[in-house]
């Protein structure tokens, strides 16, 4: 594997969880004014946030294809994205996690073993053939 793949192969996922991380906030941050912002501002700061994290999103999935499958990265994206909504509930919100929900978390990083896990052990059996 080449240079850029190498960095490519880190940098995507670290891509992806970032573009997780700020959704959720902009999903749910501006609860946290909910008192504070009419309607308007809120779904406003709410755009404001998912512009870069749409940006970030695209672009780690254009630079991942090819190191990455796209189920891999969409796995990645998606099982990020539930933990930190589960961060910004309960740091931001103050939402209790419960133990059913962080056996939910180790259920989903299980996942994304078998789900990223699953293109390796194709290749290994197509190098044996």
């Amino acid at each position: 594997m080449n240079k850029i793949n190498t960095r490519r192969k880190f940098i995507v996922p670290v891509m992806l969880i970032l573009s997780s991380a700020i959704m959720a906030m902009a999903w749910l941050g501006h609860l946290y004014f909910k008192e504070d912002l009419s309607f308007l501002a809120a779904a406003m700061l709410a755009w404001l946030l998912v512009l870069p994290e749409y940006l970030l999103n695209v672009a780690a999935i254009r630079w991942g294809v090819g190191i990455y499958q796209p189920s891999e990265m969409a796995a990645m994206n998606l099982s990020s994205g539930i933990v930190f909504i589960a961060l910004v509930s309960h740091f931001v919100l103050g939402e209790e996690l419960s133990a059913q929900k962080y056996i939910g978390f180790g259920l989903m990083i299980i996942a994304m073993i078998l789900i990223s896990g699953s293109r390796s052990i194709k290749a290994k059996n197509q190098k044996d053939l």
